[in-house]
């Protein structure tokens, strides 16, 4: 537990802004849970300023408190946890090595015995994410999302954000069948993306789904999918409705509130975790900034399912 000359517990507004005002190091040795940005949006199809997005969502953790009103979890309690910074980009017109290097990074996080909490950057990170997380073991995926992200090819690029989840598959570093993607809605110019996911077993789960089958039901279904398989849970902020997460870089209408949002992730507690991110958070055409709010709500949520993941 921190002093009261601790960061943690000083005023909100004071404090250098690391993810919750967390500990830094320059490292992932020695810790449990490694928090780290990802700041790149070198893939996104639509409005760029995901970039930002590490940034953001750290400034607005600094109103998270430790304790866990419903659950009584403090992360801190449970796990030795740090804010490692920003994965140090130095190609990041070059979409591939840009890919490289995230894998590398969060390779070495993987090999000191840490679960990577990472905040992006557009959704084109996860894949590297999910190579380094699933490389001696393929993993399951939760993915919390208004897109399938299983594209092919947008403007002569496979590596773009709207392709991680055909990408992860394809280097066999997910198990289709125990995947799951939330939320999906919105209009495409063709049907590959759906049909992908069916084809390949992934349980593709609209929006509409979730409404008619509601969030406990959602929460039943992807706990039995999942079971004690080792797990990476992805939420793309663009999941929520943009009444309530403007700031992001491909909005859709008809997603979920916060509330519903808070309601499924907590569902998921428990879980045999090896990671998580948070991303699309675009503060440049974020309003008043709830989206960096909300992501960064989410994303403590998420540290305390890896801290009690960390402990078992």
């Amino acid at each position: 537990m921190p002093t009261p000359s601790d960061p943690l517990l000083q005023p909100r507004f004071m404090g250098i802004p690391t993810f919750m005002r967390l500990p830094h190091q320059p490292t992932a040795d020695g810790l449990d849970i490694a928090v780290l940005g990802i700041p790149y949006d070198g893939s996104v199809t639509n409005r760029p300023g995901t970039r930002h997005g590490p940034r953001g969502l750290r400034d607005a953790s600094s109103l998270t408190r430790l304790i866990h009103h419903r659950t009584r979890v403090n992360p801190l309690d449970l796990a030795t946890i740090a804010d490692i910074g920003d994965i140090p980009l130095t190609r990041m017109y070059e979409p591939a090595a840009t890919m490289e290097e995230i894998e590398t990074f969060v390779a070495s996080v993987v090999a000191a015995g840490a679960l990577p909490l990472s905040a992006g950057g557009d959704h084109s990170i996860t894949y590297p994410i999910l190579r380094a997380v699933g490389k001696d073991r393929p993993v399951a995926l939760i993915q919390i999302d208004a897109h399938a992200d299983t594209l092919d090819d947008y403007q002569g690029s496979n590596l773009n954000h709207g392709s991680p989840f055909r990408r992860a598959n394809e280097a066999g570093v997910i198990v289709p069948d125990k995947t799951i993607q939330i939320g999906i809605r919105g209009s495409h110019n063709g049907t590959a993306v759906w049909d992908y996911s069916a084809e390949t077993g992934m349980r593709l789960m609209f929006m509409e789904d979730v409404v008619e089958m509601g969030i406990d039901a959602v929460i039943s279904e992807v706990r039995s999918l999942i079971g004690d398989h080792p797990v990476y849970l992805t939420f793309d902020i663009d999941a929520l409705d943009p009444a309530f997460a403007p700031g992001t870089g491909t909005p859709e209408i008809g997603g979920f509130t916060t509330r519903e949002a808070l309601k499924l992730v907590r569902g998921l507690r428990g879980l045999n975790y090896v990671g998580a991110d948070l991303v699309e958070v675009s503060p440049p055409f974020d309003s008043s900034n709830l989206t960096s709010l909300a992501g960064a709500t989410l994303m403590y949520e998420l540290l305390c399912h890896l801290a009690e993941s960390a402990t078992l």
